[in-house]
């Protein structure tokens, strides 16, 4: 499909050369809105630069092909004002951490003019693990601290927990603490010289083993889905760790998570959202650089990418 309309769209992203084309959501994203005549440009968020309210950087004209080890072409590198530009695509992975939070303040300049994607405030001031106790009934029992006192009354009410980092990604530094463990003070004092922030200690759902469903919501509605099962022996079913992608459908407690979260999602423009659901509990609401588009579409599922892109275009018509 042809946009009547191109559009220019500036993808802030790791470099194009590190990704893994085979599961990378802006790869997907940058294919769809090439096939509808859209202009893009790549640039890297340590290029972006900022005086008064014009920000800068210095983008590439890319061009993206879906062959491994050569996806991509870069043109010359030039300075351009990201205002000029019809949309930007925020799709660097986290950390989220302090640089991820400037990139938030400077693009939020230029938005709405420019149409940054996910909105760069909501961004900032929904981190996945932190926006999704905004719908706490929806989710396991959590508690978000780093006291050793509130962590062990938790511990006593719910047995088995989950540690894992607030700003963590990609299931990275995700523990089991079953109610016997003879390492968690170890590990208590281990998250305590590593992670700063609070932490993230929820009930243990057994069910992780039939699979973590990353669920795409695409403008607040129900876009696609993939059942992410865990290795065998791994707690963690993050693709990138490993799991297995499955076709799934959804059942009626999550089609209900939806319908809660789409107007608090449209409210943020929160265009592209990933949400996580094991055993019909809500566990996070991804919101900085979802994945799962590619998964989706290679199980025979929906064209999340085009659906993305035709949301986005209509929100640039409606901007006249």
């Amino acid at each position: 499909m042809t946009s009547s309309h191109p559009l220019k769209v500036a993808v802030q992203m790791d470099h194009i050369a590190s990704i893994n084309i085979a599961g990378d959501s802006a790869f997907a994203l940058m294919l769809e809105a090439q096939a509808r005549g859209h202009d893009l440009y790549h640039y890297t968020p340590d290029r972006l630069a900022m005086t008064g309210d014009t920000v800068t950087a210095a983008v590439e004209p890319v061009a993206v092909r879906d062959t491994v080890g050569d996806h991509f072409t870069l043109g010359d590198k030039r300075l351009v004002d990201l205002g000029d530009m019809d949309v930007i695509l925020m799709r660097q992975d986290p950390p989220f951490d302090m640089a991820y939070v400037a990139a938030t303040h400077m693009l939020e300049k230029i938005h709405p003019k420019t149409l940054v994607v996910n909105d760069p405030a909501s961004v900032r001031n929904a981190p996945e693990k932190l926006f999704v106790t905004e719908f706490a009934d929806l989710m396991p029992p959590t508690l978000i601290t780093r006291d050793r006192d509130a962590i062990d009354a938790f511990r006593a009410e719910h047995g088995d927990i989950v540690m894992k980092p607030l700003f963590g990604h990609g299931g990275a530094a995700v523990f089991r603490i079953t109610q016997d463990d003879l390492n968690y003070g170890s590990l208590y004092d281990f998250f305590a010289v590593t992670f700063r922030e609070p932490w993230v200690i929820q009930r243990f759902l057994p069910n992780v083993a039939k699979g973590d469903k990353r669920i795409l919501l695409v403008d607040g509605e129900f876009a696609g889905a993939v059942n992410r099962v865990p290795q065998e022996g791994d707690l963690r079913s993050n693709m990138v760790r490993g799991g297995a992608a499955r076709e799934a459908d959804l059942s009626p407690r999550e089609r209900e998570i939806c319908a809660r979260l789409g107007p608090a999602l449209r409210e943020k423009g929160l265009i592209l959202v990933g949400i996580d659901v094991i055993d019909d509990c809500l566990t996070e609401i991804n919101v900085t650089a979802p994945t799962g588009i590619r998964a989706v579409a290679k199980l025979g599922g929906p064209d999340i990418a085009a659906a993305f892109w035709t949301s986005v275009e209509q929100k640039r018509a409606a901007q006249g």
